[in-house]
């Protein structure tokens, strides 16, 4: 039955979600129901159950037996396209504004921990760690740059823990994540116009680390690191435009190669138990966005050649973030917190592919104790995006893609459940 279920969770990641991402660049920090309450505030450090294999995997060694964790996360972002100055494509109609650039989404996680002895723990969490949806409508004023930006990642995470002493835990883990990327845009034929769907996917593994330090029986502190993972993504390109297929360094209907990285992070995290009723807990996360500098799809027919790069430019962000838990009864806890996620893109390096900028959580969740091995948990967050100034003028390309001035609306909300068994 064990098997099956991971089996069936596994297939729910890899299936077709959409989904626009909501922290910084194209991360997702819903990697369990439970902390959304607090905004993630204290993840590397509260280790209150076993989603803490994917934010810090030393807090396993505060979890007794064994332990799963199964967690759905319902996503509705919203966002449209509110043009200024744009201009034209060459002799091309000009097109709308785009539509409704927002989406559903649903998101599982799953997470397993058990004891090997009092002070060696193991465990398994499989998740989403990053994520992207952006479509627009295919006859849009932007078409020539953007229609649809899809990423998909799954990650399967083995990680384990050791207890050095009651001060010390230590955490280890290995990452083997699948990452599937598609773009699609419209090409200027000049006289007429086209589309092309570029379409890739790779494994690629990394590593994470995390420490906790008791500093007082009601205080501790959390820092974890999440490495890179190198994505050399392989696919195809393929256009209803053939005219070009006799020209393997032009052609639009071809094998392609993409790399992608998927950025390091670092996370300070505390967590305090003030009283009786009362916890606070923060959090402080670094992630290296700026290694993102460019996204080129390349030919794979012996050419090397360039189909299309996208610069990006993008900057390394912080998300400070700050909760606090109210223990309502024995049974039922309380939940709240507050963050601030910067946005890796500025305002002179906006694309319509991730047209994202800072924003603002409100997180509000409930943890019931359902019985002594049972515990139901769901939060609410809401996320204030700032308005993006996009400027992205790519007329003077051959053929042109015209250029997109204005600026973008959105926000977003996430609903999520989480059911914890201890055997």
């Amino acid at each position: 039955m064990r098997y099956s279920s991971t089996r069936l969770l596994i297939s729910l990641l890899f299936s077709s979600y959409q989904l626009q991402s909501h922290a910084a660049g194209f991360a997702l920090f819903e990697q369990g129901a439970s902390g959304l309450g607090n905004a993630y505030a204290g993840a590397s450090a509260v280790a209150e159950d076993a989603s803490t294999i994917f934010f810090n995997p030393a807090g396993m060694t505060y979890l007794e037996g064994r332990q799963i964790v199964g967690a759905l996360h319902l996503i509705k972002t919203n966002g449209d396209f509110d043009n200024r100055n744009s201009q034209p494509a060459g002799s091309r109609p000009f097109g709308n504004e785009g539509g409704e650039i927002g989406s559903l989404a649903a998101i599982p996680n799953f997470y397993y921990k058990q004891d090997i002895s009092d002070q060696l723990k193991v465990g398994l969490g499989i998740g989403t760690p990053f994520g992207l949806k952006t479509e627009y409508d295919k006859n849009w004023s932007g078409r020539f740059q953007a229609i649809k930006s899809e990423l998909k990642t799954v990650n399967i995470n083995p990680s384990l823990a050791w207890k050095l002493n009651d001060q010390w835990s230590l955490g280890f883990g290995v990452s083997a994540m699948w990452a599937q990327a598609e773009l699609t845009s419209a090409v200027n034929l000049g006289a007429a116009e086209s589309s092309i769907n570029n379409k890739g996917k790779d494994w690629g593994f990394g590593y994470n680390l995390g420490a906790i330090y008791q500093v007082t029986p009601d205080t501790r502190l959390g820092l974890a690191f999440r490495s890179k993972v190198e994505q050399h993504l392989k696919g195809d390109a393929r256009s209803p435009f053939t005219g070009l297929n006799g020209i393997p360094g032009r052609t639009l209907n071809t094998d392609i190669t993409a790399d992608l990285t998927l950025p390091e992070t670092l996370s300070f995290s505390s967590f305090s138990r003030l009283d009786d009723r009362w916890d606070l807990l923060a959090d402080v996360t670094w992630t290296r966005w700026s290694q993102f500098k460019s996204l080129s799809i390349v030919r794979d027919n012996g050419t090397n050649s360039i189909i299309g790069t996208t610069q990006e430019h993008w900057n390394n962000t912080l998300r400070y973030s700050i909760g606090a838990n109210y223990r309502y009864t024995d049974r039922l806890k309380l939940r709240t917190g507050v963050a601030y996620d910067e946005e890796a893109i500025d305002n002179n390096h906006r694309t319509p592919r991730i047209p994202g900028n800072d924003r603002i959580w409100l997180s509000f969740g409930a943890s019931w104790q359902y019985s002594p091995q049972t515990t139901f948990d769901v939060g609410y967050a809401h996320l204030f995006i700032k308005d993006a100034r996009i400027h992205d003028d790519q007329t003077a390309l051959v053929p042109s893609r015209g250029l997109v001035d204005g600026k973008y609306d959105g926000s977003a909300d996430i609903l999520s459940m989480q059911f914890t068994h201890q055997f």
